[in-house]
């Protein structure tokens, strides 16, 4: 709510410094407007040919173009206030310095990378050569297609901390879920565990108290509101930590969909059953995870001189696949997030299964899908039922038409709503992670993700999709079509999505 507030006062100020400064010329400086005008003109053009320059994604770009060409001053404040200024901010440059700083704390196994290159795995290979985290074999992956069953797993393996956990959530919200785990760390932190909490302070914003994070320090337990709230720091709030891990004495690690929130264990959900997913990692790709979560905490209070003290040592198991945890920034250039999703778009054959809440997507990844499905792919997303947010919710469902159209077949999940972020091709790929099908996911967030190839637990995904398609309504012409107004509507909201 505070953020919604914040950004209505930046478009309220910028549209009143924009007519004033209007009003402005024409009473004191009527003489000149000609001049003032040519120089408006030159300078809206000379910051759009720069945006354009840098440009990666155009569909992305496109609403601050407009915004600047009509409104260059207004255009300009919002771009400066809520557009790519991370060098301005102290927090995303430490960030940035420790993604550097541990780069070197990445080990990849050259025989795994020598066999991911001979094979060919091209999903892989993007990863490898593109980020810093490393692809490993030595994995039990487990798939749990409901946060109910997720649940009493992460309750199991929290009892059994000897050393540390580390916990990183968007939203943690006080009830049966949350002080089912509080009790847990107390208990631990109590024994000498060493308990580190990472959560999103506007993400929790309506849940937890200013000072929640001095409240568990009673417990002994570390906690950070990640990007707090402050009218002092400026404006970069567009920037969450969206990512939801668990790590626990590096021998065991949950991520997934669920945030620690009763409706994502079906308890009190306002939007009928709610459909997420978790997923537990037992194996060398958990070290990925914990450079994450360790990479944000230092970044936010520099405590770890030697961060490889958390890293566990694996006896060697049953080779189970290729599995690449992996983050997503937006202080990257690639957009990491995005380019793996096509990339399993490209890369799949014969079917190609989603769950997203949201599809708010550009044209880049709308032509992926439609290519695929013209290839013969199937190509099947699976949305919500009942929305959470209904004007992200009509974004969403503006994009029906033209991948229904193309061939891509568009699933509702009549039972409530769905917040699961996967993918799955040919019992082969899959994607797990907290990266929606949004601009706020793909550009704007701190995200995770799992990539797994030719892992045992593709079965069960694949099982989850199927299980869950009966429980949907397949979508028909008739119900992708939409009146004038309607459809004028979402196409003002698509074309302004970027921003917001």
């Amino acid at each position: 709510m505070l953020n919604a507030v914040k950004r209505g006062a930046i478009v309220v100020l910028g549209v009143l410094l924009q007519f004033g400064f209007s009003i402005l010329i024409r009473l004191f400086f009527y003489k000149y407007l000609g001049l003032i005008t040519l120089f408006y003109s030159l300078a809206s053009i000379l910051i759009v040919l720069g945006i354009l320059k840098e440009s990666t994604r155009l569909s992305n770009d496109l609403p601050w173009i407009i915004l600047i060409l009509i409104f260059p001053i207004f255009g300009t404040i919002l771009l400066i206030t809520l557009g790519r200024n991370y060098s301005k901010n102290k927090l995303l440059r430490n960030i940035f310095a420790y993604e550097k700083k541990y780069s070197s704390d990445f080990v990849q196994d050259e025989k795994i990378k020598k066999e991911v290159e001979d094979r060919g795995l091209d999903n892989i290979s993007y990863l490898l050569n593109r980020t810093n985290f490393v692809v490993s074999k030595n994995n039990d992956i487990t798939y749990y297609p409901y946060g109910e069953l997720f649940y009493p797993e992460l309750l199991k393996e929290l009892k059994k901390a000897k050393k540390f956990i580390f916990m990183e959530y968007f939203i943690i919200n006080e009830g049966v879920m949350w002080n089912g785990i509080l009790d847990i760390l107390k208990e631990k932190a109590g024994e000498g565990v060493e308990v580190r909490i990472l959560y999103d302070d506007m993400g929790s914003i309506a849940m937890l108290k200013p000072d929640y994070s001095k409240e568990l320090a009673k417990f002994n337990i570390k906690c950070i509101p990640f990007n707090k709230l402050s009218p002092f720091k400026g404006i970069f709030m567009n920037n969450r930590d969206h990512r939801k891990m668990t790590i626990i004495d590096g021998a065991v690690a949950f991520s997934g969909g669920v945030n620690l929130s009763d409706e994502y264990i079906n308890i009190n959900s306002k939007y009928g059953v709610w459909k997420d997913n978790g997923i537990k990692i037992v194996g060398d790709a958990i070290w990925n995870l914990t450079v994450m979560f360790l990479t944000l905490w230092n970044a936010n209070r520099n405590e770890d001189k030697d961060i490889t003290k958390f890293k566990y040592t694996f006896a060697k198991r049953e080779e189970n696949g290729y599995v690449i945890p992996y983050g997503v920034a937006p202080l990257h250039k690639d957009l990491i997030g995005e380019d793996v999703y096509i990339n399993m778009i490209n890369s799949a054959k014969k079917y190609l299964y989603i769950m997203t809440p949201y599809l708010i997507i550009d044209t880049d990844m709308v032509n992926a899908l439609c290519r695929a499905a013209k290839r013969g792919v199937d190509v099947r997303i699976l949305v919500p039922g009942i929305p959470d947010k209904k004007i992200v919710y009509t974004q969403t469902v503006s994009f029906f038409k033209v991948l229904h159209d193309n061939g891509v077949k568009i699933f509702k999940f009549r039972k409530g709503f769905v917040h699961s972020k996967v993918f799955v091709s040919d019992d082969i790929r899959a994607v797990v992670g907290t990266i929606n099908m949004d601009y706020r996911s793909l550009y704007l967030h701190f995200e995770n993700g799992i990539y797994m190839e030719e892992v045992n637990a593709i079965k069960e995904i694949y099982k989850d999709f199927e299980t869950t398609f009966k429980e949907c309504q397949e979508l028909q012409d008739k119900d992708v079509k939409s009146g004038f107004l309607k459809s004028l509507w979402q196409a003002i909201l698509r074309l302004f999505a970027p921003l917001f």
